[in-house]
């Protein structure tokens, strides 16, 4: 492989944890619509707010990335809420369960040493960056749903 197919690969896994993170903030979009007022802006404080930031500064180190290694990019669909459903609890559920995918495809990545070899500080950083802003979000989504409707 040529370094550049490797680093197309890290930004491809990159875009993959982008994606679930948008899926993440698509589900908790649903869960806030369904919420009254006062839990509604906890679970944007608590747990919106973080996905979305690291949702954020996800496509920030993405595009950085690209652009300094001149790669091939992708465009990423606007989160959406999904429907179907009026439990609260599963869309939250769906939305632990992608950030955590993502945090997983961003560990597999840190862990490769292909963000040593092939990176550079700047997406070390952007990628710890992103795991440090949703690090807490499994932890807060429990506790939001224990104390959901009280």
């Amino acid at each position: 492989m040529t370094d550049r197919e490797v680093r197309q690969g890290v930004l491809d896994d990159i875009g993959a944890a982008i994606d679930a993170l948008g899926t993440a903030l698509g589900a908790l979009g649903s869960a806030y619509e369904l919420l009254d007022e006062r839990s509604a802006d906890r679970l944007e404080e608590e747990l919106f707010g973080p996905v979305q930031k690291g949702y954020g500064r996800a496509k920030r180190t993405y595009a950085d990335f690209a652009a300094r290694y001149a790669l091939d990019t992708a465009t990423f669909a606007q989160p959406g809420s999904t429907s179907g459903s009026r439990d609260v609890r599963r869309f939250l559920d769906t939305a632990i369960a992608a950030v955590d995918e993502a945090d997983e495809v961003l560990i597999e990545l840190q862990d490769s040493g292909q963000t040593v070899d092939y990176g550079d500080a700047d997406l070390r950083a952007g990628l710890a960056g992103v795991r440090e802003l949703v690090g807490n979000v499994r932890a807060s989504s429990r506790l939001f749903m224990r104390t959901l409707g009280r």
